[in-house]
């Protein structure tokens, strides 16, 4: 189905959480997937599903059995139908490709990049959402991006943070070469989010804002960068997706605001996609990870807090 990349110029501050809220209230099925160059975060984060499915967690997530497992067994070769004996489930169903642990094994793993994208791409019907952690210049991920449906930066409403965001989207506008559109995602003080997601807005676009025009030595609006919205800067929903606190996540500000971005996204990606006849889903063993939810169901959020309304 789709892959939608999520990415940062500076710090990538908040790609993770961002990844695993919306991959928890995604609409349709869909796999999280880490493949941030400097190691991921998952494994230390979030507890596993029990293998019998039943209540409480099955301890930690294994990091041999994710996109380094894969890696061994792709060299002749990557389907997407290899993905799923790699995946792992968190608490409360959400399907996840674990990533590397360090910077350094990123760098036996240069090659992965496109056939990974590509596989992703046709991982039907499951979406996904890849957790791309910070760009830098001349990243390999260049390769996944490129198979990307949509490329996904995020940015806090601070100008330096946005100076660098109009830099790093202007380079890969060059880059993809006519390639993915690109969006920008805010990380907004709930206090004043529709106001900083605006200001951002006009930032990113060159227009005036806050009754000043924009600064001309920033050069030109990057082309082809849409401003899809916010997500509300939420330290204790964030800790409540990591399974640090009690509470009822799924009423909280970032999950809210997660579910607004995930309904847009999901209804630009179908706006976009051409018309294809119907394929087999691709999953694991019955129970396992990747199975499709039933047609209705609730989209999972992990560590098993209550659905809302419950």
């Amino acid at each position: 189905m789709a892959l939608i990349a999520l990415a940062a110029d500076k710090g990538a501050p908040g790609v993770t959480t961002a990844a695993v809220a919306l991959g928890a209230v995604w609409p349709r099925p869909v796999l999280v997937a880490e493949c941030d160059q400097a190691g991921g975060d998952l494994v230390y984060r979030l507890p596993a599903a029990p293998p019998d499915g039943g209540d409480g967690d099955g301890g930690m997530l294994n990091p041999s059995r994710g996109l380094l497992s894969l890696a061994a067994t792709a060299r002749r070769g990557l389907r997407p139908d290899q993905i799923a004996e790699h995946c792992q489930r968190l608490v409360g169903g959400l399907d996840v490709l674990v990533g590397i642990t360090n910077a350094e094994q990123a760098q036996a793993m240069t090659w992965l990049w496109g056939p990974l994208g590509r596989a992703f791409a046709g991982l039907a019907p499951v979406d996904v959402i890849a957790d791309c952690g910070r760009l830098g210049a001349g990243t390999p991920l260049i390769e996944l991006l490129r198979e990307a449906d949509m490329v996904v930066l995020l940015t806090r409403a601070t100008l330096e943070q946005v100076a660098h965001l109009r830099e790093r989207v202007a380079a890969l506008t060059g880059e993809l070469r006519g390639g993915p559109p690109i969006g920008v995602l805010v990380l907004a003080d709930p206090r004043d989010f529709r106001g900083s997601v605006a200001e951002v807005d006009r930032i990113v676009a060159g227009t005036r804002g806050r009754g000043q025009a924009a600064d001309p030595a920033q050069g030109p609006p990057p082309p082809g960068v849409t401003v899809l919205g916010g997500l509300a800067l939420d330290p204790k929903g964030a800790d409540l997706l990591s399974g640090r606190w009690g509470g009822r996540l799924d009423r909280s500000l970032l999950i809210r605001s997660a579910r607004e971005v995930a309904a847009d996204l999901t209804g630009r990606l179908a706006a976009a996609a051409p018309a294809a006849p119907p394929s087999a889903p691709i999953s694991a063993p019955p129970g396992g990870p990747l199975s499709a939810q039933p047609p209705g169901a609730a989209p999972h959020v992990p560590a098993g807090v209550p659905q809302e309304g419950r």
